[in-house]
This record gives C-alpha cells, sequence and structure tokens, in this order.
C-alpha cells in the first residue's frame, strides 16, 4: 500500500471515526495538543487501526508518535516495513 493511500485512509478515519476536523488534520498537528485527542480516543484509534491496517500497535511504539505526520509513518512502517 502506498503512503499517500495509508494517509488518505487514515485521514478518512480520523475525520470520520473520531470527528477532527479536516482542516487540523495538517502533518506537524500534535495528536493531543492541537487535535484534542486523549487516551479513551487512542484506544479507539489502535482498534480501528488494527481492523483496517491489519497490525497490532504497540503502546511503547505509539508513545513515540505525538504528531500527524508521526501517525502516518508510523502505519507506513509498520505495513510496508
Amino acid at each position: 500500500m502506498e503512503r499517500k493511500e495509508i494517509e488518505m485512509l487514515t485521514r478518512d478515519f480520523l475525520i470520520e471515526e473520531m470527528e477532527i476536523e479536516a482542516e487540523l488534520l495538517t502533518g506537524g498537528a500534535k495528536l493531543k495538543e492541537d487535535l484534542g485527542l486523549d487516551s479513551l480516543d487512542f484506544v479507539d484509534i489502535v482498534v480501528i487501526v488494527e481492523e483496517r491496517f491489519g497490525f497490532k500497535i504497540k503502546p511503547e511504539e505509539m508513545a513515540r508518535v505525538t504528531t500527524v505526520n508521526d501517525f502516518y509513518g508510523y502505519i507506513d512502517s509498520k505495513v510496508n516495513g
């Protein structure tokens, strides 16, 4: 799967499932501070990513993901790694 497709799919579920406004989803946007995601949101995100992309997220790896670009890159590395 190409990175552009990963970004599109991820962006779509952040908008639809997490109800984040599209204009907030810039590459440098911080997941917690800028998008307002909390620990319960991250549980939902883990479930969605595991279902849509077919890999298990390790909490210690996800702890290093702070921005939207980091998140795209993390998923890309797991899908295409």
